[in-house]
């Protein structure tokens, strides 16, 4: 039975702590629109998403009105384009993004993501046309986002794609330039990336999926800061077991919308993802959870170890919370949307190097990370292969959302606007890796994931 004062408690995260669920997002399998001529693809990729997901955004918001629960993003997910239009033998897939964006703005979500490939062993034709077609697809459309998996703690990380990468971040960088080159925060590279996260730019639709499903993400920041406000000084018993309880609570309203959203709209639930995203909203903060820990600033020496902790215990609580906590589901440390890692990088303690300590720990990676435009290829494709090493070893999902700014150095400031915020333009480590990335072929797997 809900007690009135679990009412009022969750009311006030709401109101006074920028409790949210941050997005439902729709799964769509696009793999029976298959078709030898991309244009029939292309139509019947429309259809399908616009008939599947025609009231998605009217019952979001219908929930959020009904319950008082913030639902910040409506989107989509559909299965990765490289899969479902083989068949088409196509050179490029600019068109089947430009469908995508047109039936995204048909149905009013958001983002929807799936222009993507997985491509951690090797590249088919269609998934090699489809990374090169990422700059112009990302410059000619609003909320198509695209990703690529190019490793694995199974198959190891493949190398000839992450030097591929490295060029289409760069020329997606060029395109879009105009606009502090936001091409790159609509695309991010993946080491073991889940088949069921609900959050952009990474989501895309498993193909081991049901037709259609509904992925709901949850987030609050501010919640869990509010929460440690009331235990300073506290031993670390103390503050883990105040993290996890929160966090079970956070998850709780998750789950009531999704189970909402999946029975309105008949469609299976699928997983709740609980990751502590921030947004600019000041109170919305990763980096001020962790200074409420006792850190002056994140980047200060303990600051790894303190977002271990928070990571453990949101992940605790939440699978209290859900029979089906899926996705990413921990703590995510974008640059550009968080206030408080911002000023850490304006106050000089926190550099890329730390960023990638840290992400051994946390849920996702480099995250929405603004560098110089003059910054070349190969460095680029020498730090995404650091990136996927730390989730090839340790089995754990890394990415990263990197974005050469051009025309900007270090002391610049990127303006991306809404949820993804500024960013200062961080400084890079510009030794030379170019012949150790210009190696063809692919790193292994390491040995301990020889397991049948």
């Amino acid at each position: 039975m809900i007690k009135l004062f679990e009412v009022n408690e969750t009311n006030n995260m709401i109101l006074k702590e920028n409790l949210d669920v941050r997005t439902i997002t729709m799964g769509i399998n696009l793999l029976d629109c298959a078709s030898s001529d991309i244009n029939k693809f292309n139509n019947k990729i429309y259809d399908k998403i616009t008939k599947k997901a025609e009231n998605l955004v009217k019952i979001g918001e219908d929930i959020s009105k009904e319950y008082g629960i913030p639902i910040v993003n409506k989107r989509i997910s559909v299965t990765p384009i490289a899969l479902a239009g083989a068949a088409t033998h196509a050179n490029n897939y600019v068109s089947t993004a430009q469908i995508l964006d047109k039936a995204a703005k048909e149905v009013g979500v958001n983002f929807i993501g799936g222009f993507s490939a997985l491509v951690n062993k090797g590249m088919t034709p269609s998934e090699e046309n489809l990374i090169r077609s990422i700059p112009e697809a990302l410059s000619v459309t609003d909320h198509v986002c695209s990703s690529v998996n190019v490793g694995s703690s199974k198959t190891g990380i493949n190398m000839d794609a992450v030097r591929l990468i490295g060029e289409i971040i760069k020329e997606t960088a060029e395109r879009t330039k105009d606009r502090d080159s936001i091409g790159c925060a609509k695309f991010v590279v993946f080491c073991n990336a889940p088949d069921d996260n609900p959050f952009m730019a990474g989501a895309f639709h498993g193909v081991s999926e049901y037709d259609v499903v509904i992925n709901v993400g949850v987030s609050g920041p501010g919640v869990v800061k509010k929460a440690l406000e009331g235990c300073r000084n506290e031993n670390f018993e103390v503050l883990c077991e105040t993290i996890k309880k929160t966090a079970f609570k956070i998850t709780r309203v998750g789950q009531l919308v999704a189970q909402e959203a999946s029975k309105r709209l008949g469609v299976p639930f699928g997983i709740i993802d609980l990751s502590l995203a921030p947004t600019p909203a000041i109170g919305d903060s990763i980096a001020d959870i962790l200074c409420e820990m006792g850190l002056e600033y994140v980047g200060a020496p303990g600051t790894t170890a303190a977002l271990a902790l928070l990571n453990d215990q949101v992940k605790k609580g939440g699978v209290m919370a859900s029979s089906y906590v899926g996705g990413l589901s921990g703590a995510f440390i974008p640059v550009s949307e968080d206030q408080g890692m911002i000023n850490a990088v304006l106050a000089g303690a926190l550099t890329i190097e730390k960023l990638e300590a840290m992400s051994c720990v946390c849920s996702v990676g480099l995250d929405m990370i603004a560098i110089p435009g003059k910054t070349s290829t190969s460095t680029i494709s020498g730090i995404i292969a650091d990136e996927m090493a730390i989730g090839m070893i340790n089995h754990k999902t890394t990415a990263v959302r990197i974005i050469p700014v051009i025309g900007k150095d270090v002391g610049d400031v990127a303006q991306f606007g809404g949820l993804l915020g500024h960013a200062p333009i961080m400084q890079v480590n510009n030794f030379d890796c170019s012949a150790f990335i210009n190696r063809t072929g692919r790193i292994p797997a390491p040995i301990h994931s020889f397991k049948n």
